[in-house]
């Protein structure tokens, strides 16, 4: 308390109530993949002075393996990383859809050594420590490693084993950090038709073998050159999720758009065929008179996943969970009493009244939308004498309308 010594009017400055929470960014991404040492970089430039004499010096280094880069735009990409050549290929490629598509700002990691080693332990050891690295990136909310091949060499089972390897990797990361989500591309060659059986060999009922609602897998590859170039889809993807983040929010579903730069489709999946895949998490790339379009909306799992089948409800609950966890920190060591109770109150209400208004809820009012519930119930003595101040959030989220169903009969006309 200040101390008042003489007579006199006294003006004091007094900290507002109100602490905004503000909404956490969605759409960073954080890529892995295979540049080769030997990657031919570009120039510098005013390089070389000499065409004749080209030194070691003109050209931009390669950026160091296994430490994280942080990328821009695809001239930014191609100075840390080369341009589109077969060290380097499938990252390249990915990296450009990202852009192509509305990606803004990535994290880039690149490893040596992917698919090309004997054994799957190299490979997925590099992975790990990459995904490591990311933990201590807090932007990142996106994660792909866009799937290693041998270009020109037959696909064989432990070229399977390691990717799949990988994308289990991907989801453990994403399950453990809880603030992130992951792009994984489908096998480029399903042995058979594309069935779930046959597309993931060994799978219990779905992609990966199990469920998780941390992650999205999509099929199948696409042409970017319309001659049989095909690449995974992972860093289109991304820069969809990107781009739909930007226009819509993280709330719309990443999903009926259209992959810039696809030219062409692997495969073509009909309807009934994406029947018996879009259950159970499986989204397919789709062709509509010429269009290469993103067909489906799933988590891992499907329908097994109830109440986060849909990736714009998982991804939605990330956003809310982060902003609320990095704008409330001021509460850490506040007395723990009814005024510190009223202000988590004000500025959680205040924060879910804006994600309302962006229409992520479902609901006329606020009240309807959502409620806040930081009180004496929710932090009795017995919560109190732990050190907790307890806050109940509940939502009603708006879910994709995924099946648009219009029922038309016959009309006798007005007085019939």
């Amino acid at each position: 308390m200040p101390q008042y010594l003489s007579p006199g009017v006294y003006v004091e400055e007094v900290p507002s109530a109100i602490r905004p929470i503000a909404g956490v960014g969605t759409s960073t991404a954080g890529f892995i993949g295979l540049v080769a040492d030997a990657v031919t970089m570009p120039f510098k430039p005013g390089r070389p002075l000499d065409p004749n004499n080209v030194v070691p010096g003109d050209r931009h280094a390669v950026a160091q393996a296994g430490l994280a880069q942080l990328v821009t735009s695809w001239e930014e990409f191609k100075k840390r990383f080369g341009d589109v050549q077969p060290g380097n290929r499938i990252l390249a490629n990915a990296l450009y859809g990202f852009f192509n598509n509305g990606g803004t700002r990535c994290w880039v990691t690149r490893v040596t050594s992917l698919i090309e080693d004997t054994s799957v332990t190299p490979a997925v050891d590099q992975v790990k420590d990459a995904l490591a690295e990311f933990e201590g990136i807090d932007e990142i909310a996106l994660v792909a490693v866009p799937a290693p091949t041998d270009v020109g060499v037959g696909d064989d089972a432990a070229d399977r084993a390691r990717r799949a390897a990988i994308r289990e990797a991907l989801l453990g990361h994403c399950e453990k950090m809880q603030d992130r989500f992951a792009i994984l591309d489908g096998e480029e060659t399903p042995a058979g038709d594309p069935t779930p059986a046959t597309l993931y060999p060994n799978a219990a009922g779905n992609a990966m073998g199990r469920r998780s609602d941390y992650g999205a897998i999509y099929f199948p590859w696409i042409d970017i050159s319309g001659t049989g170039d095909y690449v995974p889809i992972s860093g289109h993807l991304a820069g969809i999720y990107a781009r739909v983040d930007a226009e819509r929010g993280v709330h719309k579903a990443p999903a009926n758009a259209v992959i810039r730069g696809a030219l062409g489709l692997k495969y073509r999946i009909s309807k009934p065929q994406q029947d018996g895949l879009n259950p159970q998490g499986i989204n397919i790339i789709r062709q509509f008179d010429g269009t290469i379009t993103v067909w489906g909306a799933r988590t891992i799992g499907g329908d097994a996943n109830t109440e986060f089948k849909y990736i714009n409800v998982r991804r939605l609950f990330l956003f809310l969970r982060e902003s609320i966890d990095e704008g409330t920190q001021w509460v850490v060591f506040e007395p723990n009493d009814p005024g510190l109770w009223a202000k988590i109150s004000r500025n959680v209400n205040a924060f879910l009244t804006n994600v309302w208004r962006a229409g992520a809820l479902l609901g006329a009012t606020p009240q309807e939308a959502f409620y806040v519930k930081c009180d004496a119930d929710t932090n009795p003595p017995e919560v109190r004498d732990l050190g907790q101040v307890v806050t109940e959030i509940g939502v009603a989220v708006v879910k994709p309308a995924e099946f648009v169903i219009f029922r038309i009969s016959q009309w006798a006309g007005p007085g019939k």
